[in-house]
This record gives structure tokens, C-alpha cells and sequence, in this order.
């Protein structure tokens, strides 16, 4: 019934995209988008939500005290997750949003169909079951997908391909949070390349579209919300810069420690199960311990930011000191500091995930460790709420390299704007420091790290997707040392070169004459019939080879001030590159890039 219901859907859609204009067809769709992906989002957080409520239920029976229920799921979903993707998933599945800027920049905006639903039966096992990661990162890759395959269905070009993938991770965003600005900032900001104005409406009907159905049929619990905040003063602005700079350092130290913990997964030499259950059983220890790092934290979260923080402590070890504020206060530093290792270990062991929820979990516990040792100290009075969620956009901010969409989205899950000083203050401060440190952010370090690099500046994003042998000319004529002037006038007057590389018998190049080098002598009948080429040929100033990246290229024409480079391959000579050559492809790829 369903499946007939969408091919008639589909055609219907077809019949529509004749009668009506792209733009048009484009805003459709663009709803269509959103709709889908609000839905995906539905499920996972109502599946997650559902665990976490079963899972408090049961740690407070007697039995099950101290949460033992809450050791055994983990490992259950990590493992359960590792099952799926060997058996039904082909073996493998990417993660992080990192992937979504490889696919628009290398892969033509095609995302496989698997991933429209790859990514929720997997997160949905691993966080849903009290995998310590978020379902931000599987649902903007599901958005994406359902975008680029909508795309391909209706046989849209890249550029709309590329515009419908930020309308799915846009609603994504905004139905996850019911904060539609964020939505298409964080699009905007931290996964298409270059957007024009235009290009905005159907991201924003899209992320509008999202957050108007999880409004509509999602659980207002299950959503991140604070209806409660203390009154901003500005007389706090100096420990608000503080808090930005404590929270840079710790998304460098997040950062940092995330990439070591992956990185020793990845090279331990264990089976996928093996590995999954070894890491699984360490991520158990650690929410035994500290129960604050179960699931995606947003529960938490909330309790943070209330009148009585101290509910963290109940049906722990700590139980006994939950009304004592230092104690609670060591048990917030040391969750606060161990979460990027569970976060770690849950996605390299096999889970699937995503650190934007444990960005937003950290940022609490740090605005919340800051206001509320100052606090105790005596040396001011801080509002503490404002502060956790404050932290919430340093870290935010500081992981990802999104300023823009940290304000926003904790200005919008928080009601209103009245915190928008302070945000802005904690949220620059962050991102500079964090910045100053770490040249990319967490996401993309790892596509940096493989040398596809994807940054906020422009130019770099899009030499990265050019290929420098697709520009490299191989039917240059040559010329031997010892011939004379008199055979290159003659391959002058015949071609319209103006480099000729002087090669051996072997190929190997020895030498470079440029036109402009000899014009004058070219003019000496005498010289050009006993002048040899190698009495006048020079040095190259600077070699390419073909497995130089295209800024690579583009560096040594900026540091060489020249037209021509010369291009070896396995020591032989093998062609030139003519920066004209090399801007017009720029030119090129820059225009088909620009979503307009």
C-alpha cells in the first residue's frame, strides 16, 4: 500500500515538473525535502528518547540500582550496530557530516540510497541504546540523502542536487531542534561551499518545513528546550570572555583526544566484533561510574540547568552526596572531561554517531563547572543556568568552526534572545581561540588529515576538487641540447609555443627556453646558426608533478611569477602547465559550484 502510494506520489511530481518552472519545482521539492527529513528525525529521537525514559525507569528499581541497566544496553546497541553493518550494510558505513562535503565537492552531489536509511538503523541502535555520541550527524547525513536522491529521481542537475542536500541537512537541524534559523545556518555555514542569496528561500522553506512537523507530531520533551533563564547583566560580560576562553581550550582539548581515541581504534588489530565489544565493555565501565554519559545527555542537560542539579548524583555511587554542591561539582569536572573518551570509544569501537550532541552536553557542564566554582569561591554571584547554556555555544562554536549557528541555535532552544550578548561574546571568542590552534574543525579534520581539505576559505575548497593531470598539455615539442638556434626558430615558426623543454635521449628534462628570452637573438642570423640550445637554455625556476594538488600549482605560479611550468613524471619530462590553463579551469569549476 505504502509503495504504491509513493509511486503515485512520484508521478504525480513527474507530471508537475513539465508544467511548472524549475524554480517552482525547486520550492516543491525543497517541502517534500523537509517533510522527509523532519520524519526520519521523528523516529530516531522518539526511539532514543523512549530507551532513556525505560532505562531510568528500570535503574530505579531496586534491583537494578546504581544503573545497571544502563552498562548492559551500550553494549547491546554497539554491537547490535556492528551486526548490521557487516550483515546488511555491505561491511561499511561513513559517518560524519565530513562525508557530505566530500560527496558535493568529488562526488557529484550522489549520495547512495542506502544512507536514507543506513544511518537510522544504526544510530538509532548505538545512541538509542546509551551509545554516548548524538543523532545530529546521522540525521543530517539522512537529510542529505533524502535530498540528493530526490534529485537524482527527478533527474536534476548538481546544482539543484547540491541545493536539495542543504535542504535535508537544513530541516534536519530544524526539526531536531524546532530552531529553523539554525537549520539553515548550519547548512550555510558548515557544509555548502558558496551559496548565493537566491539560493537561501528553498533552504529556508525546507528548515521551516522541518521544524513545523516535529512541532506538530514530535513529543515537546524529546526536544532540547529551556523555558527558564535568569535575567542577563552586563556587568558579567568579563567572566563571559573568560568563559570563552575556557571553552576554547576545551574544544581544542576535545578535539584533540577525540582524534587519539578514534585513531587507536582504527589500529587495533581486532575482528569488528571483538573490537566492538572491547570498547563497548570500556564505555560500560565509564557510565557505571558516571551515569551523566549514557545516551545523548540532553535529559541531563535539562537537569543541569535547573533549580536542582544535585538529581545528577541519584541512583549513583555518589547518591550519598547529592546535596553536597563541591562533590557534585567534582562529579560535573569529571564527566565533563571523560566525555570526549566515551564519545570516542562509542564511534570507534563501531557505533555510529555524531559530536554535535556531545558538544552541546559539554558546553553545559563546562558553563555550568565555571559559574558554579566561581560561585562557591565567594568571588562573585554568577546566574548559573545562563552560564550552562552559554557554554553550550563556546564548545559548540569551538568544535565545529560555526559561530553563526552556535548563537543562534542556543538563542532559538532557549526562547528567546535575550542571552544574544553573551552568546556572541563566548561563541567569537571560542571559535578565534579554538581556531588559533586547530586549523580545522572536528569534523573536517580527518578529510584534511586524507589531503581532502575543505575550509572556509573558498579558494582552497575548490582547487581541492580540481585534478591537476586534466590540465597538464603533453603535446609540447621539445628540443635536444646540442641542436641549434636554427631547428627552434623552426619549431617557433611552426607552433605557437613559448617554452620548449630541452630534454636527452632519455627524456629527462635539462633545461627550459622561454620565446622571451631569445627574442632578440632569434634575430641574428649568425648566432641562431652557430649558437647550441644549451648555451642558452636556464634552469627551470620550478617543477610540477602530476601528483601535486592544484594549490600546490597554483603557489608555485604565485612564488615563480611565470606562465609556464614544466611537468616530470617518474623522472622523465611528460608536459607543461599553462596558468591560463589552470585559472580557466578555476574559473570553470567556481561557476558550476555557485548555487544559485
Amino acid at each position: 500500500m505504502l509503495k504504491k502510494y509513493i509511486h503515485n506520489l512520484e508521478n504525480l511530481l513527474a507530471w508537475s515538473q513539465d508544467k511548472i518552472s524549475n524554480k517552482q519545482f525547486i520550492f516543491l521539492s525543497s517541502v517534500l525535502v523537509g517533510i522527509s527529513s523532519a520524519l526520519a528525525v521523528i523516529v530516531l529521537k522518539t526511539f532514543a528518547h523512549k530507551i532513556f525514559i525505560f532505562a531510568t525507569y528500570v535503574t530505579n528499581i531496586s534491583i537494578f540500582k546504581y544503573g545497571y541497566i544502563k552498562v548492559i544496553l551500550p553494549i547491546i546497541g554497539i554491537v547490535l550496530t556492528v551486526v548490521v553493518i557487516k550483515k546488511f550494510l555491505g561491511g561499511s558505513i561513513e559517518k560524519g557530516t565530513s562525508q557530505i562535503l566530500y560527496t558535493v565537492a568529488k562526488k557529484a552531489s550522489i549520495i547512495p540510497k542506502k544512507q536514507m536509511y543506513a544511518q537510522i538503523l544504526t544510530s538509532s541502535l548505538t545512541v538509542g541504546l546509551g551509545g554516548s555520541a548524538g543523532l545530529e550527524s546521522p540525521i543530517v547525513i539522512t537529510g542529505a540523502a533524502f535530498g540528493s536522491n530526490y534529485a537524482q529521481r527527478f533527474k536534476l542537475g548538481y546544482k539543484d542536487r547540491t541545493l536539495l542536500i542543504g535542504c535535508g541537512v537544513a530541516a534536519g537541524i530544524a526539526a531536531a531542534f524546532n530552531a529553523p534559523i539554525a537549520g539553515v545556518l548550519f547548512a550555510i555555514e558548515v557544509l555548502l561551499v558558496d551559496v548565493s542569496i537566491s539560493a537561501f528561500t528553498p533552504i529556508m522553506i525546507a528548515a521551516a518545513t522541518g521544524a513545523l512537523v516535529s512541532m506538530i507530531a514530535l513529543d515537546e520533551t524529546v526536544l532540547l528546550s529551556f523555558k527558564q533563564q535568569q535575567t542577563f547583566n552586563y556587568h558579567n560580560i568579563p567572566y563571559y570572555i573568560l568563559l570563552g576562553l575556557f571553552t576554547g581550550l576545551i574544544s581544542v582539548y576535545y578535539s584533540r583526544n577525540f582524534q587519539r581515541v578514534e585513531h587507536f581504534f582504527a589500529h587495533l588489530k581486532l575482528s569488528p566484533y571483538k573490537k566492538a565489544f572491547f570498547g563497548a565493555s570500556i564505555l560500560a565501565l565509564l557510565i557505571f561510574i558516571f551515569p551523566t554519559l549514557f545516551g545523548e545527555g540532553y535529559e541531563t542537560i535539562k537537569t543541569l540547568s535547573q533549580n536542582d542539579p544535585g538529581q545528577l548524583l541519584d541512583n549513583t555511587l555518589f547518591s550519598d552526596f547529592r546535596d553536597n554542591s563541591w562533590a557534585l561539582l567534582v562529579f560535573i569536572g569529571f564527566s565533563m572531561m571523560l566525555k570526549v573518551f566515551a564519545t570516542g570509544i562509542t564511534l570507534g569501537s563501531g557505533g555510529n554517531g555524531g559530536n554535535f550532541a556531545p558538544s552541546l552536553f559539554l558546553g553545559s557542564y563546562v558553563g555550568f563547572f565555571f559559574s558554579k566554582f566561581l560561585n562557591l569561591t565567594g568571588l562573585t554571584a554568577l546566574p548559573v543556568s545562563n552560564f550552562t547554556m552559554v557554554g553550550m555555544a563556546g564548545i559548540l562554536s569551538g568544535l565545529f568552526h560555526a559561530p553563526l549557528t552556535a548563537i543562534f541555535l542556543i538563542a532559538e532552544i532557549t526562547g528567546g534572545y535575550d542571552l544574544m550578548i553573551p552568546l556572541m561574546i563566548v561563541a567569537s571568542i571560542s571559535y578565534a581561540l579554538s581556531k588559533r590552534f586547530e586549523k580545522h574543525s572536528l569534523d573536517v579534520r580527518q578529510l584534511a588529515r586524507k589531503g581532502h581539505v575543505f575550509t572556509s576559505n573558498k579558494d582552497t575548497n575548490i582547487l581541492s576538487t580540481l585534478d591537476t593531470n586534466s590540465i597538464i598539455q603533453t603535446d609540447y615539442l621539445t628540443i635536444a641540447p646540442d641542436e641549434t638556434l636554427e631547428k627552434l626558430v623552426d619549431l617557433i615558426s611552426h607552433s605557437n609555443q613559448v617554452i620548449f623543454a630541452v630534454v636527452n635521449q632519455e627524456q629527462k628534462i635539462l633545461g627550459i627556453v622561454y620565446f622571451n628570452d631569445i627574442r632578440e637573438i632569434i634575430f641574428n642570423q649568425y648566432r641562431v646558426k652557430y649558437t647550441l640550445v644549451k648555451e642558452i637554455m636556464t634552469n627551470p625556476i620550478d617543477i610540477i608533478y602530476p601528483t601535486d594538488s592544484m594549490e600546490t600549482v597554483m603557489n608555485k605560479f604565485e612564488k615563480t611569477k611565470v606562465h609556464f611550468l614544466p611537468v616530470i613524471k617518474e623522472g622523465k619530462y611528460y608536459g607543461v602547465i599553462s596558468k591560463s590553463v589552470a585559472l580557466e579551469a578555476y574559473r570553470t569549476k567556481l561557476k558550476s559550484m555557485t548555487i544559485e
